[in-house]
């Protein structure tokens, strides 16, 4: 008989079920009564001598992200590096190059070291990649974004929300021909899509050739192109949303050799609100999130429970902003939506 046996039987994880047994302050009187039940009834019995082995933790912090390279993840992982500062505990992050697969690889290797406590990028893994997270029976901290089935925690902002926000923006400045632009479309930037598409279907404006992706990675060169695309499809276009600040610089170096004027008759929003976009000229409107303080507050998360003290909140939304600049600032004509 075996742990995951009695968490088949419960309809709970592994890690529930252990931390049921080993800490049950942890966990639910509703969970414990559950445990309880399949443990009576499956006549489950546990095996000292294993639960002292699994018992010994490495002091390692995995941390899974999809990018070494990108400056977002960068600064996630200054707030990891921050977070552990001065305490007993190590990172060690590994790379999954946005791809699935990998990123179970990487969960199958970082379980046989018997991580202290896991951080992980995004909400969208495979089932196979959750089901590793749950059995490794340590702290899981998903990051970057928010929803509603945590593996363990979670710590990010709203990323469909933050699109809405984005194009609001634009409409209550008078553009009413919006894009998107988007490079890569990983799932947040599909969530923000889907935020922009929210905000255009509540005000009639949606229409298909306003929107251009690429599979392709984020670069102004890309930016450029996609800009260039969106004019071929819909020369009447008067702003565009990028999925992020890459994207948007591109499109400004695309305005500026056409000698479209910015914001007078193209704005542009763009996402991260990397240094870059407050220094180009124009300045360029860009959307905060908070990937320092994210990273910085996960190790935080993962340290408390481990210490016995597990968060009031398993969900934590870390919000955003909209920092305004010139690249969007323009009178609104006739009124605003």
């Amino acid at each position: 008989m075996k742990l995951s046996d009695v968490a088949l039987h419960a309809n709970v994880s592994v890690v529930t079920v252990s931390r049921a047994l080993r800490q049950p302050e942890l966990v639910s009187q509703d969970t414990r009564d559950k445990v309880a039940a399949a443990v009576q009834s499956l006549g489950y019995v546990p095996n000292p001598a294993a639960q002292a082995l699994a018992s010994a933790r490495s002091r390692l912090i995995g941390v899974v992200i999809p990018s070494l390279t990108n400056q977002i993840f960068a600064e996630l992982l200054r707030g990891v590096m921050d977070g552990v500062e001065g305490t007993t505990y190590t990172p060690q992050f590994v790379n999954t190059r946005y791809k699935l697969s990998r990123e179970e690889d990487l969960l199958r290797v970082l379980a046989t070291q018997r991580p202290a406590g896991m951080i992980v990028a995004g909400i969208d893994q495979s089932p196979d990649a959750r089901r590793l997270l749950e059995q490794m029976d340590c702290p899981v901290v998903q990051v970057m974004e928010t929803g509603p089935d945590p593996v363990d925690m979670m710590i990010g902002c709203d990323q469909q929300d933050a699109g809405r926000a984005a194009v609001r923006h634009l409409i209550e400045q008078g553009y009413r021909r919006i894009g998107f632009l988007g490079a890569r479309m990983d799932p947040r930037a599909q969530r923000r899509l889907a935020g922009y598409n929210d905000i255009m279907s509540a005000h009639g404006l949606s229409d298909d050739a306003l929107v251009v992706t690429t599979p392709h990675p984020s670069a102004y060169s890309v930016g450029s192109q996609l800009m260039a695309d969106l004019l071929a499809s819909a020369p009447d276009a008067d702003a565009v949303f990028c999925n992020n600040d890459d994207v948007a610089l591109g499109v400004l170096f695309e305005c500026q050799r056409r000698g479209l004027r910015v914001p007078e008759q193209m704005g542009i929003v763009g996402f991260n609100d990397l240094d870059v976009v407050s220094c180009s000229v124009p300045t360029i409107t860009s959307v905060r999130t908070h990937r320092y303080e994210t990273g910085l507050q996960a190790v935080n998360m993962i340290i408390n429970q481990l210490h016995g003290t597990p968060p009031q909140k398993r969900i934590i939304d870390a919000g955003y902003d909209l920092i305004v600049r010139n690249s969007t600032l323009r009178q609104p004509k006739g009124g605003t939506m």
